[in-house]
């Protein structure tokens, strides 16, 4: 008998009047893989590992990696870890036609079914199916219609379950996997220019977006479907930017939250959480906000502890045998600007200040990069090779200390690295369980 999918275990917990949720992270760096997996090992919970549609598809995306080569890649760190992977819960966001969304409805769709298919035969049980896109042939001046991404989104839920139906054939315990829909969806890593405020989602464009789907569930054949589907994605007024963080509000997301109590059988998915303080986070999960994406955070943590231990390089490496790195990850950003430029505006300084800086890590896509990887594996080499007094750790990250001290963080390069990654972690755990 297949095991009940840990989200419907979380989704029963709430109904059961426990406050609990769980944080989704997104990446597909090595560092925060590892601490996500440390995690799961040591609180012994079911763990969300998220890969987008243009970071693994089925021509590579920008990892080069397709989702079996994801699952392999998790699965097997878990594996030589000695972390249980029953524990693994893998997903798929923004699964849809984003990555082709200039091309007419025909061609993208095709493409989005193939994409989803790939993920669900691939064992990925998380599907977040995002239609909300307009495509080549939609019209410019008008929105696109919430019936419109519904049919959308209903075609690629029929093309995941007979994926899911094949799949049992061959693995009679694999796991049905759940949903999340939703037709206000943030893009992708965070909002590319500044902005005033954030607009909470109405709870009339809510319950339009859950009518709307059930219609067409039913009219498609599929009345049953629902019971897939465990979340919605709002936007309860949480974004970040270059320079900017808009943090929850419950006040101004009440009526939203609110609307929620109508549909017990869902929660709320909330996309761009990262940076968001631990009350605040508390107070998301709490409202009905229980899936909390996370991404960017989790490298610009790992990029903050990286900053940090090249200064205590400076400090305790000769000139001649530093790894430089700072430098050499900015070499990379300038030698293929595609990844940051479109993000970063203002004068020269500004950019440059935001390329190493920014909320919107863009260094993320550059860290995997062989020369920065490099010089990251040289800077624990140098750090590894001598006896890093306690007094700079403390100068230089401070969390880190404290933890040392205190028994709970061993006083190596790699450990003070991955914590730059799981001191983001430890408030999504404090929100969710």
């Amino acid at each position: 008998m297949t095991a009940i999918h840990p989200l419907h275990q979380m989704m029963e917990n709430r109904r059961n009047g426990k406050k609990e949720g769980i944080p989704s992270y997104c990446s597909a760096n090595k560092y925060v893989l590892e601490a996500a997996l440390e995690r799961a090992k040591a609180l012994n919970r079911p763990t969300l590992i998220e890969a987008t549609a243009n970071q693994v598809n089925q021509f590579g995306g920008y990892t080069g990696m397709r989702p079996k080569d994801f699952k392999d890649l998790v699965t097997g760190m878990a594996k030589e870890m000695d972390v249980d992977t029953d524990l693994l819960i893998l997903a798929g966001d923004h699964l849809g036609p984003l990555t082709w969304s200039d091309e007419p409805e025909k061609e993208a769709m095709k493409k989005a079914e193939d994409l989803v298919r790939e993920f669900v035969e691939a064992g990925f049980t998380k599907i977040h199916l995002d239609t909300s896109m307009k495509l080549g042939d939609d019209p410019k001046t008008e929105m696109l219609a919430t019936e419109v991404i519904a049919r959308r989104g209903v075609k690629l839920y029929k093309a995941c379950i007979d994926s899911y139906e094949k799949l049992k054939k061959t693995d009679p315990d694999a796991m049905r996997p759940v949903f999340i829909i939703g037709s206000e969806v943030p893009i992708p890593g965070g909002a590319q220019e500044a902005e005033e405020e954030v607009s909470v989602t109405r709870p009339e464009d809510f319950r339009d977006t859950v009518d709307t789907y059930k219609r067409i569930f039913a009219e498609e054949g599929a009345k049953e479907a629902w019971k897939d589907i465990i979340a919605v994605v709002v936007q309860p007024g949480v974004e970040f930017g270059d320079a900017q963080v808009f943090y929850y509000d419950r006040e101004n997301a009440k009526d939203l939250c609110e609307s929620l109590k109508d549909y017990p059988e869902i929660v709320f998915e909330g996309h761009s959480t990262d940076y968001q303080s631990r009350k605040c986070l508390k107070e998301m999960v709490e409202d009905g906000i229980a899936i909390l994406k996370v991404g960017p955070a989790l490298t610009f943590g790992l990029r903050e502890s990286l900053f940090a231990l090249s200064r205590v390089e400076e400090e305790l490496i000769s000139e001649e045998k530093r790894a430089r790195f700072e430098d050499v990850l900015i070499d990379a950003m300038l030698e293929e600007p595609k990844n940051w430029k479109k993000h970063y505006h203002g004068s020269e300084g500004e950019i440059a200040f935001a390329r190493k800086y920014s909320y919107s890590d863009r260094c993320r896509y550059y860290i995997g990069d062989e020369k920065v990887q490099g010089a990251i594996d040289k800077l624990i080499e140098n750090l590894s090779g001598i006896e890093i007094p306690m007094n700079i750790i403390h100068q230089y990250l401070p969390k880190q200390y404290d933890k040392i001290v205190n028994g709970e963080l061993e006083k190596t390069p790699v450990a003070m690295i991955k914590d730059g990654v799981v001191q983001y972690m430890e408030d999504y755990e404090y929100a969710a369980y």
